[in-house]
């Protein structure tokens, strides 16, 4: 069975049809059917697609490999950012303000042991170490756009599992409405901890059907190979309808809670960053238009070609009934 992929306009098998059973094996499966001539020059491209992805492992860091996901919206077929661009060009304020700092500072981040502990209104709270927390279900590479509050976006083959399953193992309770998510804050290994910047340490929070959906990945690696330290090693979150922002790093807490936690660029300027943060080319923020992006790696730095944002960053088929009934830029 064919289905026309609203992530590319590429014709694509069902992901009924092929189950995963690996990564190796699924991409020889996948040659056999192209084989077949069924699937002509588009599935020809999806075949080069799925060879970059392998292709661009660098070879720096442990392999963490992922069978291609059956999650509808999971693989997109854009061009796929390069592993130099993803790893140095990044936010993540407990290493420096600057793009280049947490490439240059994160090498002081301890990762092993780690461990995450999961508290608040459930039936098995507990803590996991990362060992036991990665083998919890089976890793998936998921192709996710993702798209920054301040105009710039990326395309990143990532691994992981939906949060979903952890989630479940934990028993919610029925008054469980959030999910809120702690970084480490260490102010012996994150140099910029203690500054003023924000209020540390860095948390952020989805509602309970928000973190339940499919496509908000548990995440682990990217590029085939364990998330770096300055992407948010040893485990973070990824949630690719939304700015990057809401994707909290290097997490050792997941809380359950009743009422909407506090979030840290929520605390820091609610007038510029909501709780609900959907990427959404029709609600500015209120010091640059989100119309457009720039994609990192196009070539022209900040005057590269723009292209169009798309309503939650070209997921709305998969998440738009999250949001039914309510008002956007009230709820930014």
């Amino acid at each position: 069975m064919l289905i026309q992929s609203r992530d590319s306009g590429f014709i694509h098998p069902h992901p009924g049809d092929i189950t995963p059973r690996g990564v190796y094996e699924g991409r020889r499966d996948m040659l056999k059917w192209l084989a077949t001539g069924v699937a002509g020059a588009a599935m020809a491209s999806w075949a080069s697609r799925e060879a970059l992805a392998q292709a661009t492992a660098p070879g720096k860091l442990p392999p963490l490999s992922g069978a291609r996901s059956a999650v509808p919206g999971a693989q997109t077929m854009e061009k796929l950012t390069d592993y130099k661009d993803a790893t140095s060009y990044n936010n993540y304020y407990e290493f420096g303000t600057d793009k280049g700092d947490p490439v240059k500072n994160a090498g002081t981040l301890k990762t092993r042991p780690w461990t995450v502990e999961v508290e608040g209104l459930v039936n098995k709270p507990g803590k996991y170490g990362i060992e036991d927390l990665i083998k919890l279900s089976a890793q998936e590479e998921r192709i996710y756009r993702l798209r920054c509050v301040e105009g710039w976006s990326m395309v990143i083959p990532w691994v992981g599992y939906s949060l979903a399953e952890l989630i479940k193992r934990v028993e919610p309770q029925g008054s469980a409405k959030y999910v809120e998510f702690v970084t480490l804050a260490d102010p012996k290994t994150m140099p910029y901890v203690g500054s003023r910047i924000l209020d540390w340490p860095y948390t952020e929070g989805l509602r309970m059907d928000e973190a339940m959906h499919p496509l908000t990945l548990l995440t682990f690696g990217m590029y085939g190979e364990v998330l770096p330290n300055q992407n948010g090693a040893p485990v973070r979150v990824v949630v690719p309808w939304k700015y990057g922002f809401k994707s909290g790093k290097s997490i050792v807490k997941i809380r359950f809670v009743e009422k909407e936690p506090g979030t840290a660029w929520n605390k820091a300027a609610a007038n510029e960053y909501g709780f609900y943060s959907n990427v959404n080319p029709n609600v500015d923020h209120p010091r640059w238009s989100q119309a457009t992006e720039r994609r990192i790696g196009d070539g022209g730095g900040l005057f590269a070609k723009r292209t169009k944002t798309l309503l939650f960053n070209g997921y709305e088929a998969q998440v738009g009934q999250l949001y039914a009934g309510m008002d956007l830029k009230k709820y930014y």
